[in-house]
C-alpha cells in the first residue's frame, strides 16, 4: 500500500469531516469519489489497497482501459467527463455511474443500450453554474425542463446534480457555483417528479471540495488532494480551467 496514497486520504477526510462540523453535518453524508485519470492501473491498484474502492474518470476510453486492467478487483467506475453518442457503447460495459448527463440524445443512447443488456445507470445531471462557454453542462435555466424528460429513460436512475465551479481563487465566486446548484435541488425536490431522486449534489475538487461540503456537497470529486499532482494541466482535463 502506498503511503503517500493513505496519509493523504486521511488528511482529505479529516477535512471532510471539519468541513461537516462548520456546516453542522454527519460527516457520513459525503461520498467521497477519488479521480484517478492519468494515474496508471498500478497506482490504483495502491489506492485500492488503501480503501478505496469506487474512482472517478474523465474520459471513457481511460476508464475502460482501466477496468480492464483491474477486472480482478471489486471496484465500481465513475464517468465523471463529457461523453459523445459514440462512446455510450464503451461506457455502459463497465460504469455504474455517470455524472455528466446534459443531452437528450445521450440520455436516449445510453437508455436504449441498457435496456438491451438488462441494465441500469446511476445519473447526475451537469449544470454549468459558472455560465462559462468552455464548460459543458446545462445552463440553469434548462434544467427545471430536462429534468421533466428524463422519466422515459427508465434504465437512467436519476441520483442528482453536479457541476464544476468557476476556477477562482475567490471563494465567494466559487461558493456562488455550489449555491446555484443547491437551489435548482430545491425547486427539483419540490417541484419535480416523486419517483426521480435529487438529494445528490457532486461538486467540489482538490481546490474547493471543503468549500463544497460547507454547501450541502454529497459527492466530491478529488484526485490531485489524494493522488499528487499531473503531469497536464487542469485545462487538459477539464475546458475553462487554469
Amino acid at each position: 500500500m502506498s503511503v503517500e496514497i493513505a496519509e493523504n486520504l486521511a488528511r482529505v477526510r479529516s477535512r471532510i469531516e471539519a468541513a461537516c462540523v462548520r456546516a453542522g453535518r454527519d460527516p457520513g453524508s459525503v461520498r467521497l469519489l477519488p479521480v484517478t485519470k492519468t494515474l496508471p492501473p498500478e497506482r490504483v491498484r495502491e489506492a485500492y489497497a488503501a480503501g478505496l474502492d469506487c474512482f472517478g474518470e474523465n474520459k471513457v476510453q481511460e476508464a475502460r482501459g482501466k477496468s480492464e486492467a483491474l477486472a480482478d478487483l471489486p471496484v465500481r467506475w465513475s464517468v465523471i467527463g463529457h461523453l459523445q453518442t459514440n462512446k455510450v457503447k464503451y461506457l455502459t460495459r463497465f460504469a455504474k455511474e455517470f455524472q455528466a448527463l446534459d443531452s437528450l440524445r445521450v440520455a436516449e443512447a445510453l437508455d436504449r443500450r441498457l435496456q438491451a443488456a438488462g441494465q441500469s445507470l446511476d445519473v447526475f445531471v451537469q449544470v454549468n453554474t459558472s455560465r462559462e462557454e468552455s464548460k459543458f453542462g446545462l445552463p440553469p435555466e434548462e434544467v427545471i425542463a430536462f429534468a421533466k424528460a428524463l422519466p422515459a429513460f427508465t434504465a437512467l436512475r436519476v441520483r442528482g446534480l453536479m457541476t464544476l465551479a468557476i476556477f477562482s481563487e475567490d471563494d465567494i465566486r466559487v461558493r456562488q457555483c455550489f449555491r446555484d446548484l443547491r437551489a435548482i435541488q430545491q425547486r427539483l425536490l419540490q417541484d419535480g417528479d416523486a419517483a426521480q431522486d435529487w438529494h445528490g449534489l457532486s461538486m467540489g475538487m482538490s481546490g474547493d471540495y471543503e468549500i463544497a461540503v460547507e454547501e450541502s456537497a454529497t459527492v466530491v470529486r478529488v484526485g490531485q488532494a489524494i493522488f499528487g499532482p499531473r503531469p497536464f494541466p487542469n485545462a487538459y482535463y477539464w475546458p475553462g480551467a487554469q
